[in-house]
């Protein structure tokens, strides 16, 4: 994908943050919430190019837009996010909504289509799931029907029901994915066709200012030059084309979410009293309600960024790799929103505090695109292959790489990294060797060991790159402690739950103690607690109290 230069990004990055300082203040954010309103002015202010443009990203230059890169769009999304995960629901609505046409439309029909939402500052929403199938695209109910005139195919008669669509009641324009009589295919429906029509706004939980809908399509005729790509059966090849993209953007929301999280409790904590001295002062507090929960946040950065740059490097597909993205920032997001309650203890229960509503719409980044248990079943599957095809070296090559870094940046975690590959590899390979993988519970967890494995590894390359990352606000010596951290303890885990897992199926784990090497992982954590109290004063430093 193109992408567009850093200080480009950074002036639209600073005019969002403005934007959202005068006319989306808190208050207003809480008032909008309580009312369960999606605030369709605010919307429309940002999609006009006068003031934000922020949907022009998504669409190519030549039909308006900017043309923006992964990398951009991740920005964007973040900070989306830690304005508030509604509105940012509401705009990746739309980039969601373009995608099966950047993805598989005719030049004809990307020129008209995408020309007029850059312009007309449409609302776009994407309109896959359906109530019986959620995420199971395969089981579509709905079906584009035939109209022939003269021996010739002049449209389709779509008919059925969709459900949980991101702005579903207010779009201008939505992409229908229907069971035609060759297969799955999207087609272009617009608001005002008959037959058409949303259903009520749902009253969610959380991200109460996006407006999620149902709808329904009665006979709705659409000429036969809405199909898109204008041949019918491509519509499932072109949603799994850009997963791994678009779960990226939802990894993003989980990160935005889980970082506004972190910086509240963390200035909360400075100036918290206790018992004479700060919350941030105490371990009890930092190292079990903050540190992990930052060095995760961290650590899933370093994979979406990485991810990001391979996408824009035209690297093509990445499910898998846009699923660990998501996985592992949607869950950390989430663990931290919910420690943040903690942290503010009885201020974070109330509505006062905006960690509170956090909790409640980060939840949805861990639903959304994909469930958590969709992306540990994908991140399995793709990785399970790897591991066959590779005869059981897939992981120990990575592990072997690792070692060669270790040697020549030792402070970057990387040697705990490679234990935890190896562990990993080794708990796979006597999966197979016992056929383990019937159950499905062995291959969730192997799918939530996995992330974890490949996020660390990510995380200490990138620790020990000679420059960091436009985004890291910790120096070196803190990301790389924080890189230590996570490393560590991801070796334990997989080595720990690893062992549990085979024994817990088998009753039988042969020499597999011995093949994870957790005595070396058990060694390695030498030095952990040091280095989280180095990471706890680097947050505070990071973000002093207001």
């Amino acid at each position: 994908m193109a992408s567009i230069d850093a200080i480009s990004r950074n002036l639209m990055l600073d005019s969002l943050k403005d934007y959202a300082k005068r006319r989306i203040p808190y208050d207003l954010i809480r008032e909008l919430d309580a009312a369960n309103e999606f605030p369709a002015d605010i919307l429309k202010e940002m999609y006009d190019p006068n003031i934000l443009g922020v949907h022009l990203l998504m669409i190519p230059a030549e039909y308006g837009g900017v043309s923006g890169g992964s990398f951009d769009i991740y920005r964007v999304c973040e900070l989306l996010a830690r304005i508030d995960l509604g509105i940012a629901t509401g705009v990746f609505a739309t980039f969601l909504g373009t995608d099966p046409l950047n993805q598989g439309g005719t030049e004809e029909q990307k020129a008209k289509w995408l020309s007029r939402i850059a312009k007309e500052k449409l609302l776009v929403a994407y309109g896959a799931t359906e109530a019986d199938a959620g995420s199971d695209l395969v089981n579509l109910r709905t079906r584009a029907e035939h109209v022939v005139k003269n021996g010739k195919i002049v449209g389709y008669r779509i008919t059925g029901n969709k459900q949980w669509i991101s702005n579903g009641g207010v779009a201008d324009l939505y992409t229908i994915l229907a069971m035609a009589p060759g297969g799955p295919s999207w087609f272009l429906v617009e608001r005002n066709m008959e037959g058409f029509s949303p259903n009520k706004h749902e009253d969610k939980h959380g991200i109460r200012l996006s407006n999620t809908a149902g709808l329904s399509l009665d006979n709705v005729y659409v000429p036969a030059e809405n199909l898109i790509g204008l041949e019918e059966g491509k519509g499932l090849l072109q949603a799994q084309a850009v997963f791994g993209y678009t779960r990226l953007m939802v990894a993003a929301f989980g990160l935005g979410c889980g970082t506004e999280a972190l910086e509240v409790a963390v200035r909360y904590s400075q100036q918290r009293v206790q018992a004479g001295t700060p919350l941030s002062e105490k371990q009890g507090y930092t190292h079990k309600l903050i540190v992990p929960n930052a060095v995760w946040l961290e650590a899933s950065r370093a994979y979406i960024e990485e991810v990001a740059h391979k996408l824009d490097a035209g690297d093509h597909g990445l499910q898998t790799e846009g699923a660990i993205a998501k996985y592992s920032a949607t869950e950390a997001g989430n663990r931290m929103a919910e420690d943040a309650i903690q942290a503010l203890g009885g201020y974070g229960y109330t509505k006062d505090f905006p960690v509170e509503k956090i909790k409640r719409d980060v939840k949805i980044a861990c639903i959304y695109e994909g469930t958590s248990e969709i992306m540990e079943m994908t991140i399995y599957r793709g990785r399970w292959q790897e591991h066959l095809k590779s005869r059981g070296r897939y992981y120990l090559d990575q592990a072997d790489q690792l070692d060669q870094l270790h040697a020549k940046v030792p402070c970057v975690g990387a040697h705990a990294a490679a234990l935890a590959l190896r562990a990993l590899g080794a708990i796979m390979e006597e999966c197979r060797v016992q056929k383990l993988t019937r159950h499905q519970h062995v291959t969730f967890k192997l799918g939530k060991l996995i992330a974890a494995a490949e996020t660390a590894a990510c995380f200490a390359r990138t620790a020990a790159a000679e420059r960091y990352s436009e985004t890291v606000r910790f120096d070196k010596q803190g990301w790389q402690a924080m890189a230590r951290v996570y490393a560590r303890q991801t070796a334990l885990n997989i080595a720990v739950e690893g062992l549990a897992l085979v024994l817990g199926a088998s009753d039988q784990a042969g020499s597999l103690s011995d093949a994870v090497n957790l005595s070396a992982v058990q060694a390695e954590q030498k030095g952990q607690l040091t280095d989280m109290d180095l990471v706890a004063q680097k947050l505070k430093q990071t973000f002093k109290a207001k």
